[in-house]
């Protein structure tokens, strides 16, 4: 049937096979938009039962109306009498699938179970008992919503009962006691069944196995399941009731009402989500606490302000290592450069109890360094200095002040936390001068002014050969020009490489190099390798947000979700004023899309016209089905951006999506076009033909993508823009070759 038109339907390729039928990827040619297509088998089209099953099942399904429930909408008819019901066609990948690599994070269970639950509720308020709820019969959206399929089997209430006395419908093992004995049931064999599906998303296998079907019956007759709690620990006890509860074996026993077991899943969403949150999130800790603000520049020279931002940079850097001093980042505490804020708001916002404040005046090799440790809750000074030296004195000014606030602080030093604090990588003063301009040039994040950071860096490795710090930043500097698509990162990586472990063969305690080689080994597969050198990294600098952001997105590239969360949340609590937008990723890859959109949302309102958290927000509204204003968003967002390329591939995307092909096919064609004068990666092309159902041009761009070694296919495994593909071996192929799941 594939390439056929039948009515105004245009059959595309088969996505589906059952017992009740096959079921078809299709093109509404007169809305433009995919659907799917639900045929009857041939030898059943012919059967009066079949045929009137079919017929009630398009009509219990289309009296239903929820965001958790398949919309149905159309049934119709061949011409040689094959009846057809016409619904929608979701991008996503069904239960059992995603249950196939292993059980699904606590969060996760819970939160589909509820939104199971919701969809079942809305069908039994309207007398409908699906009686065939199984993994196989979820389909979970790119966007992370459950959409329960197949009514077809509903037994509707005042309705006569379609199956013969004794005779079994449904899949062996999800029924309930009474439903495998062929008995009547009601709206409580959907509650068993989702009991069944809750154990195996949290258990990873059903709780009744069997080879054979009346080994299976058996065991569901007589025979009590493991408790969930022996096959997996972590999971509390509240939830192993409530499992425990809606899979008892009589009927009045279960909850009676999925309103009872809806109410006992939300109460503990709720509560696991509070106490993720206490755990996580920002909270008083015992140590202090202290911000380093940017230092201001008296100079009569403005472009001193160089030496002032590096001399803050400098203090925050020795403190970091500091594992008993929480130290914020230098994003949030440069937030306040220029500002004239008071003290007791800057300490609110960034959640601190100390701040250090100064300034310098440099006047060719003389200083006047000025800087003051405030306590936050009354303003007290409680310890001041004035410095006025040769600059041959910097490196032990630095030291002073670093000590001072030690010691004013009542921090305890380990011998290596003293060793840390004095750590210079050159003596070299010519060498350091262009070093603070290498990196306050990095800073600025624009092409010229990271060539600029790369030349300065490189000319005081030329001054001081064995300057680690140096080569660190100079890897930092090729990994952003690959990274901001300023560059083929088959030409950045090599540098990247190169310079980060120069940098460790000087020293090894650096710990931005470790980031940088941990970030390039995520870049070349190497997973293992980049764990390790992550924790190395956290474990020289404890305080390092952008470290542990950067191990965020390696533990989501690797699938373990709840801990890639985790630590972004971290990175947030020592840097609480960065841009939300890393965060709002973090929640996208995890299914969380609400609470995704609010940090989009916030990255927006922090820097009116951020073409980034327009894009990310538009990708939102695209997956939850805001076609019109995703694409209004998306089109907002390519402007702004300058038409980039990363940024037009997510608007062919969404278009992809919403069945908009030619103008997807447009975008398609200007990517193709401009690969061949600039940096464009094959992954967005691959994203574009997935959406457009075109799986084996998207295949095609994505072994591009692994043989050009696309930095971009590290979130492959993630992003939900591919989840078209799940389903097909070859995707399996490229995680073994990625190294992302075993090779058996």
């Amino acid at each position: 049937m594939i390439g056929q038109v039948i009515s105004h339907y245009k059959i595309l390729e088969v996505i589906g096979e059952g017992g009740m039928g096959v079921v078809y990827r299709a093109q509404d040619t007169r809305l433009d938009r995919p659907v799917a297509l639900k045929f009857l088998p041939p030898d059943l089209t012919r059967n009066a039962e079949a045929r009137e099953r079919f017929i009630h099942e398009a009509k219990a399904a289309s009296a239903l109306q929820h965001h958790n429930i398949c919309t149905i909408h159309d049934i119709d008819e061949t011409s040689d009498g094959h009846l057809f019901i016409v619904m929608d066609c979701y991008e996503g990948k069904t239960l059992s699938k995603m249950i196939e690599r292993g059980a699904l994070p606590i969060e996760r269970a819970l939160d589909l179970a509820i939104q199971i639950a919701e969809g079942l509720q809305k069908a039994h308020e309207q007398g409908i008992v699906h009686r065939d709820i199984k993994t196989g019969n979820i389909v979970v959206t790119n966007g992370g919503i459950a959409k329960i399929l197949d009514f077809g089997l509903a037994k509707l209430s005042r309705q006569t009962v379609l199956t013969k006395t004794g005779s079994v419908v449904g899949t062996v093992a999800y029924m309930s006691p009474e439903q495998a004995q062929g008995r009547n049931v009601d709206h409580r064999t959907d509650i068993w069944s989702l009991g069944v599906v809750l154990y195996e998303m949290l258990a990873g296998e059903r709780p009744f196995r069997s080879e054979y079907e009346q080994g299976l019956i058996y065991q569901i007759l007589m025979e009590e399941p493991k408790p969930i709690t022996n096959v997996r620990c972590d999971v509390p006890h509240a939830l192993a009731s409530i499992v425990a509860k809606s899979i008892r074996k009589d009927p009045t026993e279960r909850y009676q009402h999925l309103a009872e077991m809806l109410m006992e899943l939300r109460a503990l969403s709720e509560q696991i989500k509070t106490d993720a949150s206490s755990r996580l999130m920002p909270r008083e800790k015992p140590q202090p606490s202290v911000a380093v603000l940017p230092f201001a520049n008296l100079s009569a020279d403005p472009d001193n302000e160089y030496f002032s931002d590096g001399m803050s940079d400098e203090l925050i850097n020795a403190l970091t290592k500091l594992n008993s001093l929480r130290v914020v980042a230098r994003t949030s505490s440069f937030a306040f450069k220029g500002k004239n804020e008071d003290i007791l708001e800057i300490g609110r916002k960034l959640r601190v109890d100390h701040v250090l404040e100064g300034s310098v005046r440099k006047a060719g090799n003389r200083l006047r360094i000025t800087a003051q440790l405030i306590k936050v809750s009354d303003g007290y000074h409680i310890w001041s200095e004035r410095f006025d030296r040769m600059m041959d004195d910097i490196f032990a000014i630095q030291d002073e002040i670093s000590i001072a606030i030690v010691d004013k602080l009542k921090v305890s030093l380990l011998p290596e936390d003293k060793g840390a604090l004095a750590k210079r990588s050159t003596e070299n003063l010519e060498a350091y001068n262009l070093f603070l301009r290498g990196r306050y040039s990095l800073n600025k994040h624009t092409r010229e002014s990271i060539y600029d950071a790369i030349d300065k860096f490189q000319a005081a490795i030329a001054l001081s050969p064995t300057y680690a710090q140096a080569y660190a930043e100079l890897a930092s500097a090729y990994y952003l020009l690959g990274f901001m698509y300023l560059a083929p990162s088959k030409e950045t990586h090599p540098r990247t490489m190169e310079f980060a472990l120069k940098a460790i063969e000087l020293d090894p305690t650096v710990a931005d190099a470790h980031v940088i080689l941990a970030v390039h080994k995520d870049g070349a597969w190497e997973w293992k390798a980049a764990e390790s050198a992550f924790r190395k990294a956290i474990e020289l600098n404890p305080n390092s947000a952008t470290a542990r952001v950067h191990y965020a997105f390696h533990l989501l590239a690797v699938g373990r979700l709840d801990e890639s969360l985790e630590e972004m949340r971290m990175a947030y609590s020592l840097d609480p004023l960065r841009d939300p937008l890393m965060l709002g990723l973090v929640l996208l890859r995890s299914g969380k899309l609400g609470e995704a959109q609010e940090q989009f949302r916030r990255s927006f309102e922090l820097e009116s016209g951020r073409a980034q958290s327009l894009w990310m927000s538009g990708h939102v509204d695209i997956l939850e089905g805001r076609y019109e204003k995703g694409l209004s968003t998306l089109r907002d967002a390519v402007s702004l951006s300058g038409n980039n390329p990363v940024v037009l591939a997510a608007f062919g995307w969404g278009n992809a999506i919403a069945g908009k092909r030619a103008e997807a096919m447009k975008v398609l064609e200007e990517l193709h076009e401009r690969s061949s004068r600039e940096p464009v990666r094959p992954y967005f092309s691959a994203k574009i033909y997935s959406a457009l159902g075109e799986h084996e041009l998207a295949f095609e761009w994505l072994d591009k993508a692994y043989r050009e070694h696309d930095s971009s296919l590290a979130s492959v495994m993630t992003d939900e823009s591919l989840a078209g593909l799940h389903q097909d071996p070859r995707f399996d192929e490229l995680l073994k070759k990625m190294k992302l799941i075993p090779v058996t």
